[in-house]
C-alpha cells in the first residue's frame, strides 16, 4: 500500500527521532530501546543505574544519561541535559517502575510511598519535562507503560499498591492527552501482561502464581520483553499518528476472561 507520504510501512519509521527511555537499562526497558534503535531512532537509556545503563547504551549505539525518577530536580536536569545536547526530543517512553507483592494490611506508609514515588511521580515528572520541549517544537509522542494490572486486580498475588499505581498512569495518560493534543502531543500508554522479565520468573517460581498466570492467560505463556517493543515504536510513531488518550493493551489475552 503506498500513498504520496510512501509507504505504510515507512510511517513505523523513527528515522532521525531522538528518543529517551527511562529504565532503559534492562528487562522491558531494554527491549523498548533496541526496537526504538531499529526503527531509526537515536535512543538515550535513562537510569539510576550508571554502570548498568552505560552499559545498555553502548550495546544500543545510543546514548546514556543518569536519572532518578522520583527526584523532579534529577528529572528537569536530564532533560535539560539530553536537549541541550541533542537540541531536541521527540519521543519519551516512561518505562521505569516496580512492583511490591504485599497484602494491603501489610503495607506501610514507607512501602506505599516508595512504590508510588516511582510508578506514579515518575511518570508525572518525566512527562512535565518533557512537554516543556516538546511544546517549544510543536511536537512529540509520549508513551507511558502502564500493566494490565491498571484495569483488572491480580489474582493469587496480593499486590494493590502496584495496581492502584497503574491505573493511575492510565488516567494521568488520559488527562495529560487532552491538555497537550493542541500543541502536537500524543500521549498513550501500553499495558503489558506478563512478561519473561527477571522480576516476573521469580514469581514464576511460585507454582500457583504459575499455574494461575498461565491458566489465566488464553496464548498460556509470558511474553518475551522483545514481544511488547513493536507496540511502543507503534505507539511513538507516525503509524498511530490519530491516537491519543488511548491505553494499548497487550497481555496475551488476559483481560478478555
Amino acid at each position: 500500500m503506498t500513498g504520496a507520504r510512501g509507504t505504510t510501512l515507512d510511517a513505523f519509521k523513527l528515522d532521525g527521532q531522538i528518543c529517551l527511555v527511562t529504565g532503559g537499562a534492562q528487562g522491558i526497558g531494554l527491549a523498548i530501546a533496541h526496537g526504538l534503535r531499529d526503527a531509526g531512532g537515536h535512543v538515550i537509556i535513562a537510569d539510576r543505574d550508571t554502570e548498568r545503563g552505560q552499559r545498555a547504551a553502548d550495546e544500543i549505539g545510543g546514548d546514556f544519561v543518569e536519572m532518578d525518577v522520583t527526584d523532579s530536580v534529577s528529572v528537569e536536569a536530564a532533560f535539560e541535559g539530553v536537549v541541550g545536547r541533542h537540541g531536541r526530543l521527540d519521543v519519551l517512553v516512561n518505562n521505569a517502575g516496580i512492583v511490591k507483592n504485599t497484602a494491603a494490611l501489610d503495607t506501610d506508609d514507607a512501602s506505599w510511598r516508595a512504590l508510588m514515588a516511582v510508578n506514579l511521580d515518575g511518570v508525572f515528572y518525566c512527562c512535565r519535562s518533557a512537554a516543556r520541549f516538546m511544546i517549544r517544537q510543536h511536537g512529540g509522542s509520549i508513551v507511558n507503560i502502564a500493566s494490565m494490572s491498571g484495569s483488572i486486580a491480580n489474582r493469587p498475588q496480593p499486590q494493590a499498591s502496584y495496581n492502584a499505581s497503574k491505573a493511575a498512569v492510565i488516567h494521568l495518560t488520559r488527562s495529560l492527552a487532552a491538555e497537550w493534543a493542541s500543541d502536537g502531543i500524543r500521549v498513550n500508554s501500553l499495558s503489558p501482561g506478563y512478561v519473561g522479565t527477571e522480576l516476573t520468573k521469580r514469581g514464576f517460581e511460585n507454582a500457583k502464581w504459575r499455574e494461575a498466570w498461565i491458566n489465566g492467560t488464553p496464548l498460556a505463556r509470558l511474553a518475551k520483553p522483545e514481544e511488547i517493543a513493536p507496540g511502543v515504536v507503534f505507539l511513538a510513531s507516525r503509524a498511530s499518528a490519530f491516537m491519543t488518550g488511548s491505553d494499548l493493551v497487550m497481555d496475551g489475552g488476559y483481560t478478555i476472561w
